[in-house]
């Protein structure tokens, strides 16, 4: 909700989001493939202390898998379906899970 509500105000200024439904998804998707393929964490992510990662590794996914996850999530349907780990089919695709943040 939180990367929702920020992709809404980023897309507001070069679209109006009520009319340009597409606006916010694009943002959606490019802050997904920027901050989660190099950060592991969107700043919702950040705030709610979870972050993406690498199904295998753990590591970071890089931006080409951050963008797969990130446009597979704005179709919506992939993360309705999980599997017994908790992974949406957006996460298989791009080989990530969601974790908690062990700090």
């Amino acid at each position: 909700m939180i990367d929702w509500v920020l992709c809404v105000l980023v897309a507001s200024i070069f679209a109006d989001p009520v009319h340009d439904g597409w606006a916010p998804v694009l943002v959606l998707v490019a802050e997904y493939g920027f901050f989660i393929g190099l950060f592991a964490q969107t700043p919702g992510m950040y705030l709610t202390r979870i972050r993406c990662v690498d199904w295998s590794s753990g590591g970071r996914l890089g931006v080409l898998r951050a963008l797969l996850r990130g446009g597979m999530l704005a179709l919506v349907i992939p993360a309705l379906i999980m599997d017994a780990d908790r992974r949406g089919l957006h996460d298989r695709a791009a080989g990530s899970v969601v974790t908690p943040v062990v700090r």
